[in-house]
């Protein structure tokens, strides 16, 4: 069988192709957005609302322009209520997308591998300390800026060198800002007492909002939260929504320097990128 597209094109208006296009465009993002979230169930209300209402119109066409014109108008008012009760469950999250589009920008962290690596030990400490002393804290290092300012305005804004006697003295539970968490980029502390979105998931009862904090930070930016459990002394990280509990020293080196990009297989990695740059340019 033989497809003959000059025919399909003069017989079928562009703007259906459009309009088909368009549509399809649409579906992939709110799917994309709603699976990025792990809540299908909530995807399946607002297509299944969708899909009536396109049933409901199709079967008004056949039937008559006049027929079901209660049903229409019903499906018509379901639809819009998921839309609206989509962006009111999913506000924050709607709030950083704008964010980042009207304010995308790249953060340079302007820090040697030595500075980086002379931070990652005072985390080290600084956790250490604190997990032997039952102290609860939430640590996020942030190296491409993806925290915006309408998180850490909810905090007191710090820019001080980081140190593990300034993070011990910010968890400590006399201290006003032990609640929140703290916001590090390079070799500074950004800002501390930060609220956090938590997560909508489902988490294991043993961990509390520390932890959904950690969890709801990274399944909205780029960034490693590092907890220390009040209850248990456990270290965990969390980054992109999935936790890793029970760190010791070494694991926890690990994370932060990647997070850093100063681990040896990014180092070794980007060494050689660098090569290959400058032996195209030679060439050219």
């Amino acid at each position: 069988m033989q497809y003959n597209f000059k025919e399909f094109f003069e017989t079928h208006h562009w703007s259906m192709v459009i309009d088909a296009v368009l549509l399809i465009l649409v579906l992939a993002v709110i799917i994309c957005f709603f699976v990025y979230k792990r809540n299908v169930r909530a995807l399946f209300l607002l297509l299944l609302g969708g899909v009536l209402d396109v049933i409901v119109n199709v079967l008004a066409e056949i039937l008559g322009h006049s027929a079901l014109e209660i049903a229409r108008y019903v499906t018509h008012f379901i639809v819009v209520f998921d839309i609206v009760a989509a962006c009111v469950v999913y506000q924050n999250d709607l709030k950083n997308i704008f964010q980042k589009v009207s304010s995308a920008r790249s953060l340079e962290l302007h820090n040697s591998n030595e500075e980086l690596r002379a931070s990652t030990m005072e985390i080290l400490t600084a956790c250490q300390d604190m997990a032997k002393q039952d102290v609860g804290a939430i640590i996020i290092i942030d190296s491409l800026g993806d925290i915006h300012d309408n998180i850490l305005d909810t905090g007191t804004r710090l820019d001080a060198v980081l140190s593990a006697p300034l993070l011990e003295s910010i968890f400590n539970t006399k201290a006003p800002l032990h609640d929140g968490a703290v916001i590090v980029r390079g070799n500074r502390i950004i800002a501390a007492g930060c609220f956090l979105t938590l997560t909508q998931r489902n988490v294991n009862k043993e961990m509390g909002t520390r932890h959904r904090a950690a969890i709801g930070i990274t399944e909205e930016t780029d960034v490693l939260s590092i907890v220390v459990s009040e209850e248990t002394g456990i270290i965990s990280v969390v980054k992109h929504g999935e936790i890793k509990r029970y760190m010791t020293m070494d694991k926890l080196n690990d994370e932060i320097e990647i997070a850093y990009g100063i681990s040896p297989s990014i180092i070794a990695t980007r060494d050689t990128q660098t090569k290959k740059k400058h032996k195209n340019n030679r060439f050219l």
